[in-house]
């Protein structure tokens, strides 16, 4: 997939530390914490969290340099059920509209293999995500899973 100059691309195991450190990059500058061993594990575990158990995790780049992230994996609570996660973007990817679309492509690919939900937990720190989320139909629900997260959110999937 292509947006503006980014590459929207499968995750490859080469990408396994990069994509870390942008995670760990962003999460620094909102003052939350990289958990490894935690809530950040499955960066780490691409192949089992995600391609395992029927999810994607996407890489974005630009100029041939790492600058984002997205995936998605089924997740037990709802109705078929999955989980937006590691929606990350580099400082410098920001602002552009490359947010709007990643989530929009996540969205079409969620819908085309037959979920019926999407959750996405977050921390209210992270202004911008909580924006785009709530201007993309998302609305707030209870049970926040994630210990540095105070948000949830949960949408019907668009056919």
């Amino acid at each position: 997939m292509f947006y503006k100059d980014f590459v929207i691309r499968a995750w490859e195991p080469r990408d396994r530390q990069k994509a870390a450190a942008i995670i760990r990059n962003v999460l620094a500058e909102y003052g939350l914490s990289w958990e490894p061993s935690g809530a950040d594990r499955d960066v780490l575990e691409v192949e089992a969290s995600y391609t395992a158990v029927g999810g994607e995790f996407w890489v974005i780049e630009q100029q041939g340099q790492l600058v984002g992230t997205g995936a998605y994996y089924p997740v037990e609570r709802g109705e078929n059920a999955v989980e937006i996660r590691k929606m990350y973007l580099s400082p410098a990817a920001r602002g552009q509209g490359l947010g709007k679309y990643l989530l929009q492509q996540l969205e079409k690919a969620i819908a085309q293999r037959g979920f019926q939900e999407i959750w996405i937990e977050t921390a209210s720190v992270l202004q911008e995500a909580v924006k785009l989320y709530e201007s993309s139909g998302y609305q707030p629900a209870r049970g926040v899973e994630t210990l540095r997260c105070d948000r949830v959110y949960v949408k019907p999937v668009q056919r």
